[in-house]
C-alpha cells in the first residue's frame, strides 16, 4: 500500500526532484507516528495519507503554478494540510501555516524540520491576529468562504507577481452554493476529478477567490 500511495504521488507530479521526491516519501513515516501521540489525522484515515491528506493539498499545485517569491498563508492548518505538501511543491515560495491549536501546530513544525524544509514556517495562532501581507491564502475546508473572506481580506497583498489576481484558495466538498453565493460574479471553482481520477475526489473542489 505505501509503495502504492508514492506511485500516486509520481503518477500527478513526474517531475519532483530527489529532494522532493525524499521529502514526499519521509511524510509517512512522520505522520504516523506523530499522529499516534497529537492526533491531527482521524485514526480511521492515516492510512490514506497520501490520497486524501497529501495529494488532496497538491491540487492546488495543479489550479497555479506559483511563480518564485510567492508568499502563502495557509489558514488553518492543523497538522500542516495544504501547507506542508505545497511547501515541498513549490520551494522557492515561502509559506506561513498558522492554527489557533499549538499541539497540531507542533507537529507541523516538527514535520518541517525532520524533512529539511526551509520555506515553510508554522506558527500558533489564530487568523484574526495575523498581520502580513500574502499574495494568496490557502485553506482546506476550515470555515465557509465567507466567514474565513472576512478574516482574511486584510491578509491580502496588492502587490501582484503570479498569473491570477491575488486571493483565496480552498479546497471544499460538497454543495458549495450557499457560500459561494455572495461572490458568485468573481469566485471560481474547479472539480478535483479534472484533476485526479481516484473515485475519492469527486464531488471536490477547488476554489479560488480574487480579493
Amino acid at each position: 500500500m505505501y509503495l502504492c500511495t508514492m506511485k500516486l504521488i509520481e503518477k500527478y507530479f513526474p517531475k519532483l526532484t530527489n529532494e522532493q521526491y525524499a521529502q514526499f516519501e519521509s511524510l509517512n513515516a512522520l505522520y504516523h507516528e506523530w499522529n499516534q501521540k497529537i492526533n491531527v489525522i482521524s485514526r480511521k484515515d492515516i492510512d490514506n495519507l497520501y490520497e486524501h491528506h497529501v495529494l488532496h493539498s497538491m491540487a492546488i499545485g495543479r489550479f497555479i503554478g506559483f511563480k518564485p517569491g510567492t508568499q502563502i498563508l495557509d489558514f488553518g492548518t492543523g497538522g500542516g494540510f495544504p501547507g506542508v505538501p505545497l511547501a515541498i511543491l513549490f520551494p522557492e515560495c515561502e509559506f506561513k501555516l498558522i492554527d489557533g491549536t499549538g499541539k497540531k501546530i507542533r507537529v507541523a513544525q516538527e514535520v518541517c524540520d525532520a524533512i529539511g524544509l526551509k520555506n515553510c514556517h508554522p506558527e500558533h495562532l489564530r487568523g484574526e491576529d495575523e498581520k502580513g501581507k500574502y499574495d494568496f491564502v490557502v485553506s482546506r475546508a476550515v470555515m465557509p468562504l465567507p466567514d474565513l473572506v472576512k478574516i482574511v481580506r486584510k491578509n491580502i497583498s496588492k502587490e501582484q507577481r503570479n498569473a491570477i489576481p491575488n486571493g483565496v484558495i480552498c479546497l471544499k466538498g460538497g454543495n458549495l452554493q450557499g457560500e459561494t453565493q455572495p461572490f458568485k460574479k468573481i469566485v471560481q471553482s474547479t472539480e478535483l476529478s479534472s484533476y485526479f481520477s481516484e473515485e475519492w475526489f469527486k464531488e471536490k473542489y477547488c476554489i479560488y477567490l480574487p480579493l
